[in-house]
């Protein structure tokens, strides 16, 4: 196999793994969107989802020589998903019980995400002995475990580049095809996007709005978390990371959902792209790591591109909801 089919074999399986965090951060937002609710807090309930994941693991496995991989596992995602739908709540309860706004909420929600996060980090870190010596390595192995049998152990085999990844790989994957199939096809996610369009009149046609606001904004929080966990299990091997790389990826997910005009499908190769764009400076001759900066503008480009050809085409199925960022008053109806 030639030097440039290695090198694209291994630019795609790193887009892949960089792309499954954006991704899950991107689907809870989908479903937070389709709710007519802006979160802007999709950074700080990865944070969330990332530390109550690894706290769960930690103290299971901390002096248990015996520690289950099925049990340590099951439990970071459990916590990882209360914790970050725990988030979604106060969102919730701020911008649909109390009215706040819901672009200064979600701001404050991604600083108390990141703080609550880095604040609990540390600790385990000081626990541990010093940074990167937490260990949750049955956790942690459990999460990147792959079907060896089928992808082997040879990065340039092109098998690695399509079976080579931590199963929750596939849970993200599968996850969106879900979605797309809950959104469009079932009762529950035609209530969802009514909500999300007109509330004045999915309330007169018998839709309990608020229910399916705090709903929505629940379960998208905790998909979203699913994106902090990934970071935290499979792409830092279990430790604790305070250089502020899950804020930079929330964001990413929250400009993927504009850049896939709301469309779990689309997220799934838009997440690639995201995280091929991320690391391909690294494989584009005569570059240097000065230029880094430069290609992890591109997928905000690529946002920036979408979002202008979407307002001159106005088409009605790539339009956001109608009724996204407004507050719904029913006494107004």
């Amino acid at each position: 196999m030639s030097e440039a089919m290695v090198q694209i074999l291994t630019l795609f399986h790193s887009g892949v793994v960089y792309g499954v965090i954006i991704l899950f951060g991107a689907l809870g937002e989908i479903i937070t969107e389709k709710t007519g609710h802006l979160n802007l807090g999709v950074p700080g309930i990865m944070y969330l989802g990332g530390i109550s994941g690894l706290m769960a693991s930690f103290f299971y496995e901390n002096n248990n020589p015996d520690a289950n991989t099925a049990i340590s596992i099951i439990l970071a995602i459990v916590f990882a998903f209360i914790g970050s739908a725990l988030g979604g709540l106060i969102y919730a309860f701020l911008t649909i019980s109390l009215r706040a706004n819901q672009n200064v909420t979600g701001l404050a929600l991604t600083i108390f995400g990141s703080g609550f996060a880095n604040f609990f980090g540390g600790m385990l870190n000081s626990m541990s002995g010093g940074v990167g010596q937490i260990s949750v390595a049955t956790a942690s192995n459990g999460f990147r475990a792959y079907i060896s049998a089928i992808a082997g152990n040879d990065t340039k085999d092109p098998l690695y580049a399509i079976f080579g990844y931590g199963w929750l790989a596939y849970v993200a994957i599968a996850l969106a095809v879900i979605l797309y199939f809950v959104l469009n096809k079932t009762r529950v996610g035609l209530s969802l996007r009514a909500v999300g369009e007109d509330p004045a009149t999915a309330d007169a046609a018998g839709i309990n709005v608020t229910k399916y606001k705090y709903f929505g904004i629940c379960i998208g929080a905790g998909i979203s978390g699913m994106g902090g966990l990934y970071y935290t299990m499979d792409y830092i091997k279990g430790t604790w990371a305070n250089d502020g790389t899950i804020e930079a990826l929330g964001w990413l997910a929250v400009a993927l959902v504009i850049f896939t005009t709301w469309k779990p499908l689309n997220a799934i190769w838009g997440a690639i792209l995201f995280g091929i764009c991320y690391w391909s400076y690294l494989y584009i001759p005569g570059l240097d790591r000065s230029s880094s900066e430069i290609f992890k503008m591109l997928p905000y480009l690529f946002t920036l591109a979408v979002l202008i050809v979407v307002s001159l085409r106005k088409k009605r199925e790539t339009q956001p909801p109608a009724h996204l960022g407004l507050p719904y008053f029913r006494e107004e109806r």
